[in-house]
């Protein structure tokens, strides 16, 4: 049973949005303010954040495969308890800030909210695997599909990337009910903003919630 009842040791902070919502570019950002304030930090991301999560990632954003939500969602499942285990739980326990590029709410709301997955299939399957590590803080990077698709036009887009606005709009919607559901996890960050207005809302969100140790 994996279990981050004892993470007060470290910090765990998610980044969430769809795609084109500049998660990137947050997180280098994220990462820069919490040192600042004391803390060692360790970046990650999913699908991916270890050697098995990684080789998953290719299969799963490989635009010339064809898989069906529930192989996407075992995929994703594989690789995240790999992940919590190994790396995320480990770097809590030596009290760093652990800083993650997507987790289980893009999960709810990718395969549950764009895939229909039924989310009580995603909510056992998550339990079967003993995932009891929530964020500690999650910030939502709000844009809307059309601004979104917009930012990644002109490269080369991934198999998920590749999805028509209706796949984000419903993705959208799920990371708003998550919200609604875990309002004191959530910050909602409107993603339009400029990159400076951002910077400013990540601060002071950031300031307010973790305690300097400088």
């Amino acid at each position: 049973m994996t279990d981050c009842s004892w993470q007060a040791w470290g910090y765990f902070i998610t980044v969430e949005g769809i795609e084109g919502a500049g998660k990137s570019t947050a997180m280098p950002v994220l990462a820069e303010m919490a040192r600042h304030l004391g803390y060692e930090v360790e970046m990650t991301r999913e699908p991916g954040g270890g050697a098995l999560g990684e080789r998953l990632r290719g299969i799963f954003l490989d635009p010339g495969l064809e898989l069906d939500a529930d192989e996407e969602l075992l995929l994703l499942y594989a690789g995240r308890l790999e992940h919590v285990r190994r790396r995320i739980l480990p770097a809590l326990a030596s009290g760093k800030v652990v800083i993650c590029d997507r987790f289980e709410d893009s999960t709810f709301a990718y395969q549950g909210g764009g895939r229909h997955v039924p989310l009580d299939r995603i909510n056992a399957l998550s339990s079967w695997a003993g995932l009891k590590c929530t964020p500690d803080l999650t910030f939502w990077l709000d844009v809307s599909p059309e601004v979104g698709a917009g930012r990644i036009r002109s490269r080369e887009r991934d198999r998920l990337e590749r999805e028509g606005l209706d796949f984000f709009r419903s993705a959208r919607e799920m990371f708003g009910r998550r919200m609604e559901a875990d309002p004191g996890r959530f910050c909602r960050i409107d993603a339009g903003l400029s990159l400076e207005e951002i910077g400013v809302c990540l601060q002071g969100e950031l300031q307010k919630r973790l305690p300097g140790r400088t």
